[in-house]
């Protein structure tokens, strides 16, 4: 995409006397200047999403519906301009930029095919059959507030804004600084597919003070991000009575059981953990290893970690871009450091790459952790796997669940094992002989975490009802009247004890 194309986007948003300065992670060069919006900005943009909500609510859910259709081709067509930007703003590698490209086309094909049919009224079981009926029928909230990161600007968009609006809520949407083009880009190509400029807006500005501004104004709120802004927008929620959902940090951990093929075990701990420079909440940062195999695994874990191209590159040619910005690169070094410090042995990696670029590090193994580093309980959030032994699998999965977080865990080795050792992992997703793919890719699946990792799930068919307020409507058939006073009460009670014990047969 064009840099002259930036104008183009950046004027979608209100002006502002206030900008920040946003740098090509890759290059360290301005890109352009962004607008901070104030309070009172954000607080008239949630006000003109509510004038428009109820338009929009009058729209049916098939005709929403195609209107996702209708993005998912516009994606699929603009895919070059939607990966450029992805590049351009955080400075991952194209191959990552194009794993998040399908998740983001997988999105709208799933919410598009699903809505219809979730959204529709449902039918219950009548309590007392014959004489009523029970249905439900779902309702939109309002506006939802969506809160979205810099690591995955366009997949995490499209897990949160598309099945609100599927859902006939308008939303309110905090692009990241740093990303705002590729969120700026995906809402125009929406509107474009027959979504109105109104019933989704983009603002942007200083996280506290816009994320703020946003929980405290709108009727349901959605974050991505840290746990401990996790529990400021949970505590702002709460004090409005409004509901949340909160996908937060992990430390997610990698189980290599016994008779695991060494090398494939190897080059699934990379893929886990080096995705997007291991700046992703659901990458693999804890490896597990029989001790008896440990010294092996760990000669081909960092045989292939340096093997790994690292670069800046519009093709698929680097297997690994760059980290997003000093704040990042400090605290890889700051972790690798403190763990060194203590006695972590460096394996591969454990430094800069200045050559590469301003914030450019190397995918890094270390070994020999102790408990009193900082990355043994801590999220780095960077490209870093620390390796740990084990002598049973009960103490494996002790190690694995030996943290305040669960979004995320691996199981790696014969199948019909990994799966008995899955089910006792506490995380909300655990994948079998994968990374976190196998489990990201099913969008029918509901994602998110345990503990401190999270509340609420996103995607499958909670993905949309997340959005909605349920609404139960009982009738009474007239084919025998209730009882309202206690002679009736008295001629009835018979009947339903009957009627009870048949019911339970049935």
């Amino acid at each position: 995409m064009s840099e002259t194309s930036i104008p183009n986007l950046l004027a979608h948003l209100p002006q502002s006397l206030d900008e920040v300065t946003i740098v090509n992670p890759s290059t360290g060069k301005k890109i352009y200047d962004l607008p901070q919006l104030s309070v009172n900005q954000i607080v008239k943009a949630i006000a003109d999403a509510r004038l428009a909500q109820p338009a929009w609510a009058k729209v049916s859910v098939k005709e929403r519906a195609k209107a996702l259709y209708r993005l998912h081709d516009l994606m699929l067509k603009n895919q070059d301009n939607l990966m450029d930007l992805l590049q351009l703003e955080t400075g991952k590698s194209r191959a990552h930029a194009f794993e998040e490209l399908a998740g983001s086309l997988g999105s709208a094909r799933y919410f598009a095919k699903t809505a219809p049919k979730t959204l529709k009224t449902q039918k219950t079981i009548a309590g007392v059959p014959l004489l009523t009926q029970s249905y439900v029928m779902y309702s939109p909230v309002g506006v939802v507030g969506i809160i979205t990161p810099w690591n995955y600007p366009l997949a995490l968009q499209m897990l949160d804004v598309l099945p609100a609006l599927a859902a006939g809520n308008t939303v309110v949407q905090k692009a990241d600084n740093q990303t705002s083009l590729v969120s700026l880009y995906a809402r125009q190509l929406a509107i474009e597919a027959g979504i109105p400029e109104s019933a989704w807006t983009i603002v942007v500005g200083d996280g506290a003070t816009v994320g703020n501004a946003i929980t405290d104004s709108v009727d349901f709120v959605a974050f991505t991000g840290s746990t401990n802004t996790g529990r400021t927008v949970a505590e702002r929620a709460a004090k409005r009575l409004i509901g949340y959902s909160l996908e937060l940090g992990g430390k997610n951990p990698m189980i290599v059981l016994p008779g695991a093929k060494l090398g494939d075990a190897a080059e699934k701990a990379i893929a886990g953990a080096f995705g997007n420079s291991g700046q992703l909440c659901v990458s693999i940062e804890r490896v597990y290893v029989p001790n008896s195999v440990k010294a092996d695994f760990e000669r081909e874990l960092a045989e292939r970690v340096t093997s790994m191209t690292v670069g800046n590159s519009n093709d698929f040619a680097m297997d690994m871009g760059t980290l997003t910005g000093l704040n990042q690169l400090n605290r890889m070094q700051d972790f690798v450091s403190d763990a060194v410090s203590k006695g972590a042995k460096v394996l591969a990696g454990a430094k800069a790459l200045p050559e590469l670029g301003p914030y450019f590090y190397a995918p890094t193994v270390l070994t020999d952790i102790k408990e009193d580093m900082r990355l043994s309980r801590q999220e780095v959030f960077g490209p870093l796997i620390s390796v740990v032994g084990y002598d049973t699998i009960d103490q494996a999965v002790e190690l694995a669940n030996d943290t305040e977080y669960g979004l995320n865990a691996s199981v790696v080795g014969p199948t019909n094992l990994a799966k008995q050792v899955a089910g006792r992992i506490m995380a909300g997703s655990v994948n079998v002989n994968e990374g976190f793919r196998a489990s990201m890719a099913s969008i029918d699946s509901p994602m998110g975490g345990m503990k401190q990792s999270g509340v609420g799930r996103r995607n499958g068919k909670n993905g949309i009802l997340r959005f909605t307020e349920s609404r139960t409507v009982g009738v009474s058939t007239g084919l025998l009247e209730f009882p309202s006073r206690a002679r009736q009460y008295n001629l009835m009670a018979p009947l339903m004890n009957a009627l009870a014990k048949v019911m339970k047969k049935l």
